[in-house]
């Protein structure tokens, strides 16, 4: 007989990402959320200036997707999704890939951005096999990166916590070094003037491995989990031409930046540049239910489309691709965005947003400040000797009076649901100032 009475001391659960013996000294819990608030175990209110985790971009408890994923659970609650489908699956797709800019006509659904990375990274070294070119098998990504925490993400990825104590990962990948020049770009607005040249070495990795056995370039076009570091001017582009050049696939990692952050569908849209493949997740269901993808041009899907008919062209995919619950909530989360006007407001929030991130700018240890469309970060000096303390600091104070902040390092990240109004913004600041004012 199943015996439950165990009472809940948290020791149980290990929390991701989460220093656990602090947390649980002094637990931070949130019990109930609506709009642009959660509520604490406590009962107080605390606004959301992370939209969740970078996800909930159409704010909390929108009626619209919760009735959505309510109704699809009492008519078709699991769906295999190997040689079997559902509607809305297609719906979804459709509506996905009309968001991507021109070229960009199918997607695989996955269950999170590190699944969608892995994917996307593999699909990568399938088309090359396809098209004759096997001996592609090389990736490339970036210092500072994060894209997930699979084998294949931690990899590409360039974040040394992420990565130093899980042994070799895989072979043959390398590194772009990362943007973030302080000494030059500090409190920038918008993109730095101060970095193009970085993309030059994709053509020195090019040059040292041959450009013929790389498969895949995997970047940020705003690199977010590592503390927000905006693109240089022309650093976008220059990768872009780089990767044409070569025959280099360019994978976007936009599980932060798609679905609204920046004022547009997709950062690959807003900066007005195409890469071969773009990974999402977080926003596509506004963080209610997991759901990632993988966008691929019509040239990728078409390279696997050989071969008789009855057999199947990629061996990959998960029971949960295409979950119906998840594309429900997919399904309401995009016309939320559409009738409420949400990417819209984002870029109308953009400059109040702009200027009252760097109202910050000359408080104590306030070292540099980054924004781009609805998104920001306040870097703080490192305590010597105790790097990432003051972040986490400022982190949970700010929670204690009331605010929801991402600490990474010792940068406070900031990304709020789009559906944000300026008082809410005033109220982030107002918070946010007073506990920089005391910070250690």
């Amino acid at each position: 007989m199943l015996d439950f009475s165990r009472p809940n001391d948290l020791s149980a659960c290990w929390m991701p990402f989460t220093a656990n013996r602090q947390f649980k000294k002094s637990p931070r819990m949130l019990v109930e959320a609506d709009g642009m608030y959660y509520t604490s175990g406590t009962g107080s209110k605390v606004i959301d200036s992370s939209s969740g985790l970078w996800c909930v971009n159409a704010g909390h408890k929108n009626p619209k997707i919760v009735e959505a994923i309510q109704n699809q659970v009492s008519e078709l609650d699991y769906c295999p999704s190997f040689q079997i489908g559902h509607p809305k699956v297609f719906e979804l797709a459709t509506k996905v890939v009309d968001l991507a800019p021109v070229g960009i006509d199918h997607v695989i659904f996955t269950n999170s951005g590190s699944e969608a990375v892995d994917s996307a990274l593999k699909i990568a070294l399938g088309y090359h096999r396809a098209k004759g070119q096997g001996e592609r098998t090389r990736l490339i990504g970036r210092e500072r990166g994060y894209h997930g925490v699979n084998f294949g993400g931690i990899s590409v990825g360039g974040i040394v916590n992420n990565r130093k104590v899980f042994g070799s990962l895989l072979t043959g990948v390398d590194h772009l070094r990362h943007t973030h020049m302080l000494e030059k770009n500090a409190f920038s607005k918008g993109q730095p003037e101060h970095g193009c040249e970085l993309a030059e070495d994709l053509e020195r990795l090019c040059a040292l491995h041959g450009a013929e056995t790389i498969a895949a370039v995997i970047i940020e076009p705003v690199a977010g989990s590592t503390g927000v570091l905006i693109p240089p001017k022309g650093y976008l582009e220059r990768i872009r031409e780089i990767c044409t050049k070569y025959g280099i696939l360019l994978i976007f990692d936009e599980v932060i930046t798609g679905f609204g952050r920046l004022g547009e569908s997709f950062a690959s849209v807003y900066y007005d540049i195409t890469p071969d493949m773009i990974t999402c997740a977080k926003g596509l269901t506004n963080g209610i239910i997991p759901m990632g993808g993988v966008l691929v041009s019509k040239e990728i899907h078409d390279a696997f489309m050989t071969g008789p008919e009855y057999l199947i062209e990629l061996y990959h995919g998960y029971t949960y691709s295409g979950n119906p619950v998840s594309c429900a909530a997919g399904l309401a989360t995009l016309s939320v965005y559409a009738e409420e006007g949400l990417f819209e407001r984002a870029k109308e929030l953009s400059p109040y947003w702009e200027e009252l991130i760097h109202s910050f700018k000359g408080l104590p240890h306030v070292i540099d400040i980054r924004n781009e469309g609805l998104v920001g970060a306040v870097e703080l000096e490192a305590i010597p000797g105790s790097p990432g303390k003051r972040g986490f600091e400022v982190f949970v104070e700010a929670f204690n009076q009331g605010l929801l902040a991402r600490a990474t390092g010792d940068i406070i990240a900031m990304s709020p649901p789009l559906i944000a109004e300026k008082s809410h913004l005033d109220e982030i600041r107002t918070i946010l100032e007073s506990v920089l004012k005391k910070a250690n």
